[in-house]
């Protein structure tokens, strides 16, 4: 693992794990809630008193969430850690510890895992999070080819104070509806790399603008929630459907104003903007709800935050999610965003 000859592939797995061990010690910082990590059976976590302990797990699955082809290995790893530090963000947690299970196929290069590794563990060591365990297996061949494919699987975990856990149930009729940063740049940013992937291929280090390469976990903005929000869910699947399970966890329906969607940069160059805001999926921002009399910050740690709408009462045989036109119209949000399955 050591080598950094791009051909060689992974000598085995005791080789694996101690480059892993190896890398993930490098200039990391000691996480207080880690007692015992990587070298035994299991992880000794402490949390903090007065605590609970929320948990995430994530897929991230070549030809699902990445192409080889397409991306580079320092953007899959960190897209593997930022979305279950997403899902913490959106309960209000602070990160704790990460568990990492890596299925690779015995041909691929030592050095992709090396770079895949490096924007993993650049993103943890942002959010001090500690590399605690996890396991690695080799991906069998797909039949009729030599070659198979990448999985990694990560278990995350943070801590929030004993009952502040932001939940998707808490919004109530009158409630404001807030999204942070923007919406669309992901998939817009996503059918330019499909188009041209070349142009990508030296972004190898985390960098603003580039939504689906590089999307920035919201852990500050969703610890300074607690207290102000009533329910949040991350942006992971679209802001239509993300939006729809929060309605459904709190039994509310919602309506939104067109024009105070905060559309990214890089999907009003597109012709369907909207669209790609509402449906795209992969913003990794954080969707909140806040009583009416609540004193919203404009920014929250640094980051936009943008009023959008309001929760209302669920009529039975009425529409879950409408949205105000820019022309004064009322029309239906399906929730169209990403579904496996469908």
């Amino acid at each position: 693992m050591a080598s950094r000859s791009p051909s060689r592939t992974i000598p085995g797995e005791l080789a694996l794990i101690e480059a892993i061990r190896r890398q993930a010690g490098r200039g990391s910082a000691a996480s207080r809630a880690v007692r015992l990590g990587i070298g035994d059976d299991c992880a000794i976590l402490r949390p903090r008193l007065g605590y609970e302990i929320c948990v995430t797990t994530d897929f991230t699955l070549e030809g699902r969430h990445f192409r080889r082809a397409w991306h580079p290995p320092e953007s899959v790893g960190h897209r593997c850690l930022a979305r279950g530090l997403s899902d913490l963000a959106a309960m209000g947690a602070e990160p704790m510890a990460v568990f990492l299970s890596l299925a690779v196929p015995a041909r691929l290069p030592a050095r992709w895992v090396e770079r895949f590794l490096h924007g993993f563990l650049s993103l943890a060591r942002r959010h001090n999070v500690a590399l605690a365990g996890g396991d690695t297996a080799e991906s069998p061949a797909i039949p009729g080819s030599r070659a198979g494919l990448i999985l990694a699987d990560i278990v995350a975990l943070g801590q929030t104070p004993r009952g502040k856990a932001l939940l998707r149930s808490g919004a109530r009729p009158g409630d404001r509806i807030y999204v942070t940063g923007t919406l669309g740049g992901a998939v817009a940013e996503l059918a330019a790399l499909e188009k041209s992937p070349r142009r990508f291929a030296g972004l190898t280090e985390a960098a603003r603008g580039h939504p689906h390469l590089y999307p920035e976990p919201r852990i500050a903005v969703g610890r300074r929630l607690r207290g102000l929000a009533s329910a949040a869910i991350d942006v992971s699947d679209g802001l239509s459907t993300d939006l729809t399970h929060l309605c459904e966890a709190s039994g509310v329906a919602a309506s939104i104003d067109r024009a105070a969607l905060p559309v990214d940069p890089l999907a009003q160059k597109g012709a369907d903007a909207i669209h790609q805001a509402l449906d795209g999926g992969d913003d990794y921002e954080l969707l909140f709800t806040a009583a009416p009399g609540a004193r919203v910050p404009r920014r929250i740690a640094g980051v936009p935050v943008h009023g959008i709408g309001e929760i209302r009462k669920r009529t039975r045989g009425r529409d879950r999610i409408t949205m105000q036109t820019d022309d004064g119209k009322t029309v239906v949000v399906r929730p169209c965003g990403f579904e496996h399955f469908r």
